[in-house]
């Protein structure tokens, strides 16, 4: 009898540990950048999240369409097996917004400076219907692709007031020489049924943007009813880079 009641014990103590170990599992942050930039944009928030505790991927948007970027991320969402917060920048709003739908581990959603259309939306359009956005005459002359599409990047000479205001000009001229262009029809491609409606969201974003106006992203907040939203002062379109503090703690609010 005492053997019994020894293996219950035995069983019960490493039923109650595995419990807390899975209690101390940290959601993975999956972290999506948008067009113009790359995954290093995310540097200094992933260097708090990791200090944190919490385990990150910086994915490798390819910004070629919405749907075939959304299934590029959900592929890495669905090879994760812990819970998911999905970050998104600028256009990544809109990618994390597809790849998440119907996503069971995908817990929270933070759009960074970023769009979240409705259905049938576009990024173009949510861009053009608030004043305040320059990036139209900032463009360089769009680039000619092998399958008949265009690719999009911001003037070198005009990033720096465009895109990353608040960075230092050193910095800004390397993440100009380094950005990543997107194709036209990506900004021009509706979205379809948003995760942002079943999911909780919370929103970060510059008050000095110029790609995406403040107005537009203050709209999609509230129609999607975010957690919170948090207005950088100052802050132009890559607070993640110029306020990676900011950016983690709000991630971190929402991993919780």
């Amino acid at each position: 009898m005492k053997k019994i009641f020894s293996g219950l014990a035995i069983a019960t103590a490493l039923a109650t540990t595995c419990l807390a170990n899975a209690a101390d599992v940290k959601p993975t942050v999956i972290l999506v950048h948008g067009a113009f930039a790359d995954s290093s944009s995310w540097n200094g928030v992933v260097k708090i999240l990791e200090k944190d505790g919490y385990p990150v991927i910086a994915a490798a948007n390819p910004l070629r369409g919405v749907a075939s970027d959304a299934q590029s991320v959900a592929s890495i969402v669905k090879s994760v097996k812990t819970p998911v917060v999905l970050v998104g920048h600028s256009y990544g709003g809109a990618v994390i917004s597809e790849a998440a739908y119907g996503g069971q581990n995908v817990k929270a959603l933070v759009y960074v400076a970023a769009f979240t259309p409705e259905k049938g939306e576009t990024a173009a359009q949510l861009s053009g219907r608030f004043p305040g956005g320059t990036l139209a005459s900032a463009l360089a002359a769009p680039v000619d692709l092998a399958d008949g599409g265009k690719d999009l990047y911001i003037q070198q000479d005009k990033f720096h007031d465009q895109f990353a205001a608040d960075v230092s000009a050193a910095d800004a001229r390397l993440m100009a020489a380094g950005q990543r262009p997107i194709t036209v029809a990506a900004l021009n491609e509706a979205a379809s049924e948003p995760a942002w409606k079943t999911i909780p969201s919370w929103f970060v974003y510059g008050d000095k943007d110029k790609n995406i106006p403040p107005q537009a992203m203050a709209f999609m907040a509230e129609r999607a009813h975010a957690r919170q939203t948090v207005v950088v002062e100052g802050g132009s379109h890559v607070v993640m880079v110029s306020n990676p503090e900011i950016v983690a703690s709000l991630i971190e609010k929402a991993a919780q």
